[in-house]
């Protein structure tokens, strides 16, 4: 079992199931758009040397162009402060304390009221986007 912000708030029933389902399939787009990063590993028998081609910011495959397409029809839909406490809670994983203190509040549950009050928000409108829920 997962204990990630996204799983915590399903649990407690921050968020419906269908809000969950929407903040899965976000998720899906954002680390197939190749959005994620990658942890390389090290080797110490190698040489240093940056590879231009991994930082051009293309995409690689057409699945990945598929998958950037709708991530960015979702952020388009949610707006920015949607997106940053979408990919920051769900994507990256950060506490929603942490993502409210980005918003600008300082204290605690404030912090994670208004972090959660946007989440709740913005997966409303990614339900709608996508058709999930009932």
């Amino acid at each position: 079992m997962r204990d990630s912000p996204l799983e915590r708030a399903l649990r407690r029933q921050v968020i419906t199931p269908q809000q969950h389902s929407a903040a899965i399939k976000y998720r899906h787009h954002w680390y197939h758009a190749g959005l994620a990063g990658n942890v390389g590993a090290i080797d110490l028998d190698r040489v240093f040397v940056r590879d231009v081609g991994a930082y051009s910011g293309m995409a690689k495959t057409e699945a990945q162009v598929f998958h950037r397409q709708r991530y960015r029809e979702a952020v388009q839909a949610i707006g920015l402060k949607g997106s940053y406490v979408v990919e920051w809670a769900i994507c990256r994983e950060e506490p929603l304390e942490r993502v409210g203190q980005g918003l600008g509040w300082n204290n605690r549950s404030q912090a994670i009221a208004a972090a959660t009050e946007t989440l709740r928000t913005a997966l409303d409108t990614l339900c709608i986007l996508w058709g999930v829920g009932g």
